[in-house]
């Protein structure tokens, strides 16, 4: 695998501290777990009554919000779009995490909010359809792949700019999987400067680290992931959950974008990511961040964790953008 150290974050003792203190709190708290229809609409109601005001929050920022369907050989899917004042370099496509189930593109905005300051790019994120009664895992990776095309080869604005994705979790894997349809149905990736992967799923049948969670995981509900991943698709088996890019970790990686790669080691998706950096860097430079004593979803913390984390992920998308 093609990597350099020259990136590698070191981590004091006290950053170490304050993570260990926080994750004392995360042990007190409940673990997101989805065993039912209805805690799905739980969870998004609650969501949604967090974000009342959120546009008006975003514009005080200076960065206008615009919601529009996109799509492409008749699929259309909602995004959300967020630009800066001023000139722009390329494009962030972000698709946000909630373990497929649950989100929404809003619940991203302070996290692109830092890459539009950092980098000066415009966020095109996707309000994909959630799995649930209505809609399947199909549908939102159909929904993933339609906002790519159109910002590929749409008539807009943003057409001929680079493209970085970003993709959190569930956003991972549906991020990793919208790169595998771009290249075979649309003849390559030249347009993605690179690909910003935040501990993503790539094995729906799940890695033994996901295999091996257990009651005392941190944020996620260890001893149910594997069972809840299962019901993502009730009708297949463990070898067909394993084929690309339903399962991008067993896909053709040759061609893709150079990648940023981040995981906690206290993550159950941490064999995930560790596997798709060693197979994606047989040809593409990869830069593999195991941050320890981070769990699942860990930038999202208050920590010194994350801060590091976050700026050297900036620093990269500028990079990726300056070298395009």
């Amino acid at each position: 695998m093609e990597r350099s150290d020259a990136h590698r974050l070191e981590f004091t003792e006290a950053e170490l501290h304050a993570a260990r203190a926080f994750n004392a709190k995360l042990a007190r708290m409940p673990r997101f777990r989805i065993r039912n229809r209805f805690t799905p609409l739980l969870y998004q109601s609650l969501l949604r009554l967090s974000q009342v005001g959120v546009d008006r929050r975003t514009r005080r920022r200076g960065v206008t919000v615009e919601r529009r369907r996109v799509g492409w050989n008749g699929q259309e899917v909602a995004v959300r779009i967020l630009r800066p004042r001023g000139p722009v370099r390329g494009v962030v496509l972000d698709v946000h995490g909630g373990g497929w189930a649950i989100g929404n593109a809003a619940m991203d905005d302070d996290l692109n909010l830092g890459l539009i300051a950092a980098c000066g790019v415009t966020v095109v994120s996707v309000d994909y359809r959630l799995v649930g009664a209505r809609s399947t895992l199909q549908a939102a990776m159909d929904d993933c792949f339609a906002a790519a095309a159109w910002l590929l080869r749409g008539e807009h604005d943003l057409r001929g700019l680079p493209v970085v994705l970003v993709g959190e979790s569930a956003g991972g894997h549906l991020g990793a999987a919208t790169l595998l349809r771009v290249k075979a149905e649309l003849g390559g990736l030249e347009r993605f400067a690179g690909a910003l992967l935040y501990y993503g799923v790539y094995d729906l049948a799940g890695t033994p680290s996901v295999r091996a969670a257990g009651r005392d995981t941190l944020v996620l509900d260890g001893r149910g992931m594997l069972g809840a991943m299962r019901l993502l698709t009730p009708d297949m088996d463990d070898a067909a959950r394993r084929q690309a890019p339903l399962s991008p970790l067993f896909g053709d990686l040759a061609g893709m974008p150079p990648a940023l790669m981040a995981v906690g080691e206290l993550d159950p998706l941490l064999d995930d990511t560790v596997a798709m950096a060693e197979r994606w860097g047989a040809t593409a430079a990869v830069e593999l961040h195991r941050v320890p004593e981070a769990p699942h979803g860990f930038i999202r913390f208050p920590t010194p964790l994350a801060e590091k984390m976050l700026a050297r992920s900036r620093a990269w998308v500028r990079e990726r953008l300056a070298a395009y």
